[in-house]
């Protein structure tokens, strides 16, 4: 009897989960699940974790949860430090596993275009840690004007760098936070003097939708008295304070929603990567020389028709499926067709009852764009518990302009007299 071959999954993200559900159908295989976190994120709607929309609890599920019932999976907590592909070793912080076959689906992180000292006067927006910094700093903010009114104008003053969904969702998700969540809440300042200023270095904002989409956005924005500023780059950023052309902005939040960089261990592999350190994959998604070893999603540089695929969820998905696919394949001794990504779509939400979604020749916005944004997000949602949950405060917050999820977990700090 042969032994049973092993599968490592680094990445509980979307394509690491998508492959060990369809690996763990074949009941031959062990699979073992790495992440560095203990559960799957639904990262679309992160924002609306940093807005106060959604609970942390709404967009997650503990990985254990999902691979419960499979008993040929093992889950691990712990980080990926390097990868021995001579000894077919995973080798962690805590623990070192072995591998026949290897998907790496780390996803990325924020990237900051080599200005790296920017990061500590910035917040970023890829996990729950970040959502839950941006959400405290923006609640205690309007705390923090009702107590001192007169310094309402410089603490209710957001910038956000990029112009992509992240900085669109996040504009608009603050702005009608402040104009209309909040509006009856306050005594002592007109929250609807919050200043939001969405900055983006191109000519539009969503650059990868259609032109009179991305327009549409714009005024969209400007009408929910975003500050859209176009053709920017900025030049440098301090604390409270991002340098472009135009002046000096001063700020007392700077999200940076302006890019993303695959996760440090690119680096380490040993293989060929493109220049911002993607591993550069086959028409099978591994890279040359290396057929037992995938690269999927926000790492994996995949060339089709001459560009790489973006780094989207449904790319992870549909990858992560074909690894999965190819391993089994392989075992079987069946040879592997190479990878074709289904384009799905692309879509961006602006607010309330006003989102865009193009899916050639089909382009949607406003209610209609709104009402799909809201089907293709609770589908694609894992865990019905966690579907039920979202479909009921949206429905709340739709019907009440309501934000339930606000608050500060950790109170102020006292002062003690004594401690001086």
């Amino acid at each position: 009897m042969k032994a049973p071959k092993k599968v490592v999954v680094v990445g509980a993200g979307f394509g690491g989960l998508q492959a060990v559900k369809k690996l763990s159908r074949n009941k031959s295989l062990r699979i073992t699940l790495i992440d560095r976190t203990n559960h799957h994120l639904f990262a679309p709607l992160l924002y609306q974790v940093a807005t106060a929309t959604l609970s942390p609890a709404d967009i997650a599920i503990p990985a254990r949860n999902l691979t419960r019932k499979k008993r040929n999976v093992t889950v691990f907590m712990d980080n990926v430090i390097s990868v021995d592909k001579e000894k077919k070793l995973v080798i962690c912080e805590e623990k070192t596993v072995p591998y026949d076959y290897l998907i790496l689906a780390m996803g990325s992180k924020t990237g900051y275009f080599g200005k790296n000292d920017w990061e500590k006067y910035t917040l970023g927006l890829k996990d729950l840690s970040d959502a839950l910094k941006i959400r405290k700093k923006i609640l205690t903010s309007f705390e923090e004007a009702e107590k001192n009114p007169d310094k309402s104008r410089e603490l209710l003053n957001y910038v956000i760098i990029g112009g992509g969904p992240t900085g669109v969702e996040l504009a608009g998700s603050i702005a009608e936070l402040s104009r209309h969540i909040f509006r009856n809440e306050f005594r002592n300042i007109d929250t609807a003097n919050c200043k939001v200023t969405l900055i983006e270095a191109g000519p539009r904002l969503l650059a990868a939708f259609d032109e009179k989409l991305s327009e549409y956005t714009r005024k969209s924005l400007e009408e929910r008295g975003v500050n859209v500023i176009l053709n920017t780059k900025v030049e440098n950023i301090e604390e409270n304070k991002v340098y472009i052309p135009q002046g000096v902005l001063h700020t007392d939040l700077i999200i940076w929603a302006a890019g993303v960089e695959p996760v440090p261990i690119t680096k380490t592999l040993g293989v060929p990567l493109d220049r911002q350190n993607r591993v550069i994959v086959n028409e099978y998604c591994t890279p040359e020389n290396y057929p037992d070893i995938f690269v999927i999603g926000d790492m994996a540089h995949f060339e089709e028709n001459g560009k790489p695929l973006p780094g989207i969820s449904p790319v992870a998905m549909q990858q992560g499926r074909y690894a999965a696919k190819c391993i089994i394949n392989s075992i079987k001794g069946i040879k592997n067709s190479p990878f074709k990504y289904t384009d799905k779509g692309i879509m961006a939400t602006i607010g309330r009852k006003d989102a865009i979604a193009e899916k050639d020749p089909l382009k949607m916005k406003g209610f209609i764009g709104w009402l799909a944004w809201l089907f293709v997000h609770l589908w694609y949602q894992v865990g019905f518990k966690n579907k039920i949950s979202i479909l009921v405060t949206w429905i709340w917050s739709y019907l009440t302009f309501g934000a339930s999820a606000r608050l500060i977990q950790s109170p102020i700090d006292s002062k003690n007299p004594e401690d001086d």
